[in-house]
């Protein structure tokens, strides 16, 4: 989901500013609800820290190739909420993202803001639809297939919708650009089939696991409050 450079520049750049500010908006909004709802600051804290490690991770250890106006990877967003909730997740998303940059793909920096809206945006969509379709008596650990598919879906269609936007309003609609997003969505269909596995996986060892961690969110092992 890295915008390749040049996609967007010059002038039009400036759009991502506002989009990033606005993804920042929601992500705050989020991570209040953690602090809130789920474990106060200290628990922000903890759990911000590991998704930010897990992002730097997939972003760099996990299999990762250029397709079209993009890259695709595997973002696991779904797990990431999940596990830690989404204001956790925002934050390492955005974090992760920005680590990255700096450390090892500068020439992505003037792309931050389109990328961190590209990550956040979905993620925020992602928690509505949860609280859609997972009843507010079941624990994470407790849903099913159908639902973990929905999660993934939505947000892996959430980061493709971005991309494209990006691209046709980077360089318009023309055949080229057409079929390179075309590309681009057809190779993270890859994603959908992999993500939703893991986090079945995921919640399947999280269930067997005998102990508790602060560093994970209620809901995963209890019912909403």
């Amino acid at each position: 989901m890295h915008i390749e450079p040049g996609v967007v520049d010059g002038a039009k750049i400036a759009l991502s500013f506002a989009t990033a500010a606005g993804a920042a908006g929601l992500g705050l909004k989020m991570a209040l609800d953690t602090v809130r709802h789920d474990g106060g600051i200290g628990a922000l804290v903890s759990r911000s820290v590991a998704t930010t490690v897990l992002v730097f991770c997939f972003f760099q250890v996990l299999p990762h190739h250029p397709v079209g106006v993009s890259e695709v990877h595997l973002i696991l967003g779904s797990t990431l909420f999940l596990m830690f909730g989404a204001g956790p997740a925002a934050i390492g998303l955005a974090c992760g993202l920005l680590l990255q940059g700096l450390l090892f793909a500068p020439f992505d920096l003037p792309q931050y803001g389109m990328n961190v809206t590209t990550l956040i945006v979905p993620l925020w969509g992602l928690s509505l639809l949860a609280r859609k379709i997972i009843p507010a008596k079941t624990p994470y650990v407790e849903v099913r297939y159908s639902q973990v598919l929905a999660l993934s879906a939505a947000y892996q269609g959430g980061i493709v919708a971005w991309v494209a936007f990006w691209a046709f309003y980077g360089q318009g609609f023309g055949a080229a650009n057409l079929v390179s997003v075309g590309s681009f969505g057809m190779a993270y269909m890859a994603v959908l089939l992999v993500e939703p596995l893991v986090d079945l996986a995921v919640l399947a060892i999280a269930k067997a696991s005998s102990g508790r961690s602060p560093i994970l969110q209620n809901r995963l092992h209890h019912a909403a409050a």
